[in-house]
């Protein structure tokens, strides 16, 4: 997502390079060419015209320091704007209550039922809370069955009625089954249609009158653009939701509507999807997207993707086996394993600054690890845990095994050794023989 924004900004800011100073004339020529760069990104027009003239107020209210370049504060300038734009901090999401009650809303095929599955794992555990899903789109056949696989999948409770069709009492009884027990969150997901129709807007309106939610939000498909911004305003004209929620931010969108959407409606983006994994599923940060579309990278959420997958007390051990030079090939692929939970390779790469623009081209595969993981899996434990003992045959064998050749296998034990030293002088305090020895290389 933003990859042409993020292109198209950087070549409007280099009119500015070179230039002394910030002055009417070449402000304008940049931000003629970002407004165009923020339609071609599907931003509603009105917000592209009032975002451009901001930031033509603010560039040309400031003295440009002799230590930054105009085109660093144009750039400064539009990331704060961007980000204000966006709703300039996180919005919290309201879980207080006994239970708390979350309405889903949205069309069909927007990515409501699979984005409940998604927050009822979330926030089940990261918040310690103990959800109900709840079944209320009575129309959509597959939609109860889903729902289930869903919950099953997550480890949370599905409640539903099949045969009844009344989405208002299916709600007002998933709530008294909440109480009795024990469940502190409902999320009631409802019925979508393929546009809005009065039926619909009656139904969910009557949902929201029987079981007063703390929170509704609005799940929308960001690959439909400004249709999803319409949207947007048409559902919370009658509803008045408190945020909203954007799926499919791992597609090709062009990024409008996480641009658009909260100037229309005033309501925060509150989560997006990023993929299809049910722990594909992040809180919106308006300054950290700010950061990403101007090709800043966003590392705070990288590190907090890995924070997510550590865990301290198995950190320790690692430590402790590195420093005895034990680690091994059980450990090696268990680290694999922590990589892959954190997300889609190419989106984690395009977090660290200056990186996403170098790989926009390249072509990631997920499945990048696999061939690792056959050569590791085709050992056997002994092996895996001794790789000192992993002579010519056995590499033979490991290699027949994975369906790779010996010089696969030769090199994958080659980087392992290698690795292995180098972990085992940082852990024992040999970072400066690491230097010494780099030095020498040079």
């Amino acid at each position: 997502m933003f990859e042409n924004l993020s292109e198209r900004l950087e070549k409007s800011f280099k009119i500015l390079k070179g230039q002394g100073k910030i002055t009417e004339i070449n402000v304008a020529e940049t931000l003629k060419d970002v407004r165009r760069a923020l339609l071609d990104a599907d931003v509603n027009y009105k917000t592209a015209k009032e975002f451009t003239e901001v930031v033509k107020d603010k560039a040309l209210g400031q003295d440009v320091l002799n230590a930054v370049k105009p085109q660093e504060l144009m750039v400064k300038i539009v990331h704060d704007e961007l980000a204000d734009l966006m709703g300039g901090t996180a919005a919290e999401i309201n879980i207080k209550g006994t239970p708390a009650v979350i309405l889903m809303s949205g069309l069909q095929g927007s990515g409501k039922t699979t984005f409940s599955g998604k927050l009822a794992n979330m926030l089940k555990s990261k918040r310690g809370k103990k959800p109900l899903l709840v079944a209320g789109d009575v129309y959509r056949p597959a939609a109860i069955e889903q729902l289930k696989v869903l919950g099953e999948q997550v480890g949370v409770s599905v409640y539903s009625e099949e045969e009844n069709k009344d989405p208002v009492k299916i709600a007002q009884n998933a709530i008294k089954h909440a109480r009795q027990y024990g469940k502190d969150l409902v999320i009631i997901d409802t019925a979508g249609r393929l546009a809005i129709d009065e039926q619909m807007m009656n139904e969910i309106e009557s949902i929201k009158k029987a079981v007063n939610p703390q929170e509704i939000l609005f799940v929308v498909d960001a690959m439909t653009g400004q249709d999803a911004v319409n949207t947007a305003k048409e559902f919370n004209d009658r509803l008045d939701f408190n945020g909203v929620v954007l799926t499919k931010l791992d597609g090709d969108t062009r990024g409008g509507a996480a641009l658009s959407i909260r100037s229309v409606v005033n309501k925060p983006i509150k989560f997006v999807g990023t993929g299809e994994k049910l722990d594909a599923i992040d809180v919106f940060h308006p300054e950290r997207m700010a950061d990403r579309i101007l090709g800043m990278g966003d590392i705070v959420s990288l590190v907090e993707k890995a924070q997510e997958q550590y865990d301290e007390e198995e950190a320790r051990k690692l430590q402790k086996k590195i420093a005895r030079n034990q680690f091994d090939f059980n450990d090696f692929i268990s680290q694999i394993q922590q990589i892959k939970k954190m997300g889609n390779l190419k989106d984690l790469a395009s977090m660290i600054p200056g990186v996403g623009k170098q790989i926009k081209d390249l072509d990631i595969d997920d499945d990048a690890f696999k061939g690792i993981e056959a050569i590791i899996q085709s050992m056997t434990p002994q092996e895996r845990s001794n790789p000192g003992i992993l002579n010519g045959s056995r590499r033979a064998r490991i290699a027949k095994g994975s369906g790779t050749d010996v010089q696969e296998v030769n090199k994958l034990i080659k980087q392992f050794d290698e690795t292995r030293k180098m972990m085992r002088m940082m852990t024992t305090g040999g970072a400066k023989q690491v230097v010494r020895q780099s030095r020498r290389r040079r």
